[in-house]
């Protein structure tokens, strides 16, 4: 842990994580809520059917791996997978790195056939939903790890919602890898563009604290009130010489939480990090293991790292978790498409970017730029996204492209709807505003 000697080796940091096309992968992080079948409220951690009961059953019975903090089981890993916690219980399966859509739907169907094994016999069901529906955020345990103690106390200073963003709400990501500085920024600036579209095709989190909150992607409105100095769009992402040196000054000025020395977490919270490499902080001076953990606690609509995380979306239905990573892959992996999915969102003002981000959190598909809906452009986006999977041309043993994956959205978009306007329709008609009826509908099911 040698200390960073100058700013250049934080650029090095991205343009050194490039990797030639053959390389490149699909990485897919899923969130889940898990809830009590009987109340309907959020599973504690502790307890014989919490969390770390769930997690202990997985490793009993799957083979799984635990990673432990302070005697707590906190994380898994088997293979090239990992199980994550976030602070309010919710498990995460950080899926391997794949070549295909096909690879990480038969990770993740496995991943969802153990967790319903253990967790049915214990009257637990995972949600298909962005965010707890019942439990208010007094009533959800924090998970015991270090960070979360750190970063809990430093939301509340910093934001109005932080809390629910971390312990209520739930997504699914796509990770996708880049070439060098030039494909890094055409990826990032498209994926900037994209995100109030992405956040409405898949909106899925109408309803919480057991009645509905006015939002059709809450946990997108959540993100806006959490923390400004890290969240949201970034609008140097437009400049058209955008370039790593760029997330690199953003970064900089973005308040750390913590380090890391010897296994222990040292509160760092508020200290920009510009200020921790100029000058040190509590005896210690930079590092570039600092900079990768201070990265980890940016959270943009789009993310740089050694990859790229696209972050937009609300946790869906089973069916409909593998559409992120396969339209993310079908736009951003053609680089044809990549530029047609530029071309749908290059010409709007900073202006009318953020009034649209902020109406995809309220309205969907419904929120409108110029003469166009949302879902006009979702239907385009969707296109060219199929496009991209067919050029790919990656069929599975039966013959079928990863097109297969985007038909389900492919379905909700012909319709006119996101997930959320299905759910409010259901809430108001076949539901009667009934928790254990949409605990039914929603709750992940053994094929």
């Amino acid at each position: 842990m040698s200390p960073i000697r100058n700013k250049e080796e934080l650029e090095e940091f991205f343009h050194s994580s490039g990797k030639p096309r053959r390389q490149w992968r699909v990485g897919t992080e899923y969130e889940k809520v898990g809830i009590e079948r009987r109340s309907g409220k959020a599973i504690p951690y502790s307890g014989p059917r919490g969390v770390e009961a769930i997690l202990r059953a997985l490793i009993e019975e799957y083979n799984w791996e635990p990673q432990e903090d302070e005697g707590h089981v906190i994380a898994l890993i088997r293979e090239k997978a990992q199980i994550h916690l976030e602070p309010g219980g919710q498990i995460e399966l950080a899926g391997e790195p794949c070549e295909s859509i096909h690879c990480s739907q038969a990770e993740f169907a496995r991943h969802i056939r153990e967790l319903l094994e253990v967790a049915g016999r214990m009257g637990v069901v995972f949600l298909g939903l962005g965010i707890q529906p019942v439990s208010p955020l007094g009533e959800i345990e924090w998970v015991p790890k270090k960070r979360y103690r750190i970063m809990g106390p430093y939301m509340e200073k910093v934001g109005t919602l932080g809390h629910r963003m971390m312990k209520q709400t739930a997504t699914v990501q796509a990770n996708i890898d880049y070439s060098d500085e030039k494909d890094a920024m055409a990826k990032f600036r498209t994926g900037m563009g994209l995100a109030p579209l992405i956040t409405a095709i898949f909106a899925n989190s109408p309803i919480c604290d057991g009645r509905l909150n006015g939002y059709k992607s809450f946990r997108g409105h959540i993100w806006t009130e959490t923390d400004k100095d890290r969240c949201g769009l970034l609008a140097f992402a437009f400049s058209p010489d955008v370039s790593f040196a760029h997330y690199v000054e953003y970064a900089l000025d973005v308040p750390m939480y913590l380090i890391i020395r010897d296994g222990d977490y040292l509160d760092f919270s508020g200290i920009p990090f510009r200020h921790f490499l100029a000058h040190g902080h509590k005896g210690h001076s930079a590092t570039i293991e600092d900079w990768d953990l201070h990265l980890t606690t940016l959270f943009p609509e789009v993310r740089i790292k050694r990859y790229m995380e696209f972050r937009s979306a609300d946790s869906q239905a089973p069916e409909l978790m593998p559409a992120l990573p396969a339209l993310i892959k079908g736009v951003y992996y053609d680089p044809d498409c990549l530029q047609a999915a530029w071309d749908l969102v290059k010409g709007w003002s900073w202006d009318e970017r953020m009034a649209l981000y902020h109406d995809s959190h309220r309205y969907a598909l419904a929120a409108r730029i110029r003469r166009f809906s949302l879902l006009d452009l979702a239907k385009e986006l969707l296109q060219i996204a199929w496009e991209g999977l067919k050029r790919q041309g990656a069929p599975d043993e039966n013959g079928d492209d990863e097109t297969i994956y985007l038909k389900p959205l492919k379905d909700l978009l012909f319709q006119g709807k996101c997930p959320a306007d299905i759910l409010l329709e259901k809430w108001e008609g076949e539901l009667e505003h009934n928790i254990a009826k949409l605990i039914e509908y929603s709750a992940y099911k053994l094929p």
